[in-house]
């Protein structure tokens, strides 16, 4: 097995350990194709999920058994990342493409109305989508979202730039153990992160922090979950601006949780967080 195999049979391990049915489509998109795995109640509000870079949307498996129960999911692999989103259309070279792929996702899977969360870069997406077309959106969750209410911490991009530059599964392993405290607690999640290390990807866009006249304008209702260890930003300056920044959001630090922890493991507070926000 080839370690691009290799990758994607780590990808459909994680996969195979989501509780509910999905049923997956590649989409098509002025961009290339995107896959996207819709599952959950036939007839619920529709909840699109971005992940985090370098996660895919493989990446809900400890949050869609909880969200599945009222909501159409759509968990999607986010477009020049890795995954099985193809990146074979026009190139990306900011938010504005980002923003005007998920309005082709948006137009092909008839997803107006929807809620929309992200965490990390994905939530980053998704706060630049609210922006750019806040219309069709219902509800806004980002989960210690970066480069959306502070700049990110110095010290975690000097830890992440050998995996970036040289991945290996050690890389991956060594800087998940850093930012978190610990190795993830589920092995094949575990096996599923060191793989990364020969995915392959196209762009991954460089984030710029919105404008805070923008944020001003924000009119979607949301909610800003950050996790109080994280290594990515300061949290607490984080959640600081994000209630100066949209002072109409409810922001809620996690106790316990680091950035790359925040989705996977040990998730039932955030669960609860985000069954409750979405129902409103």
């Amino acid at each position: 097995m080839d370690d691009t195999a290799a990758f994607f049979e780590a990808y459909a391990a994680v996969l195979r350990r989501w509780p509910v049915q999905v049923r997956s489509v590649d989409v098509p998109t002025p961009y290339g194709s995107t896959r996207v795995h819709i599952g959950g109640r036939e007839d619920g509000v529709p909840l699109v999920l971005l992940p985090g870079g370098g996660t895919t949307s493989a990446a809900w498996f400890a949050n869609v058994g909880a969200l599945a129960p009222a909501h159409r999911i759509h968990a999607v692999d986010l477009m020049g990342d890795i995954g099985r989103s193809v990146h074979d259309g026009a190139p990306l070279r900011g938010a504005a493409d980002l923003t005007a792929w998920l309005d082709a996702l948006f137009d092909e899977l008839n997803l107006d109305g929807a809620h929309l969360c992200g965490h990390s870069y994905g939530a980053w997406i998704a706060l630049n989508y609210a922006l750019h077309a806040p219309h069709r959106l219902g509800r806004l969750a980002l989960l210690d979202p970066v480069n959306c209410f502070t700049g990110m911490s110095p010290r975690y991009l000097a830890h992440a730039l050998p995996m970036l530059l040289k991945p290996t599964a050690g890389r991956v392993r060594a800087f998940h153990r850093w930012e978190t405290g610990r190795d993830p607690e589920d092995p094949v999640w575990q096996a599923f992160l060191e793989s990364t290390a020969t995915a392959r990807r196209s762009k991954v866009v460089a984030m710029r922090r919105p404008k805070a006249r923008a944020l001003a304008t924000c009119t979607v209702p949301t909610s800003v979950l950050l996790a109080e260890h994280s290594r990515a930003h300061d949290p607490r300056r984080a959640a600081a601006s994000a209630r100066r920044l949209l002072p109409g959001a409810s922001v809620v630090t996690l106790p316990d949780a680091s950035h790359h922890s925040l989705p996977t493991e040990r998730p039932a507070e955030l669960n609860r967080l985000l069954t409750e926000f979405l129902a409103v």
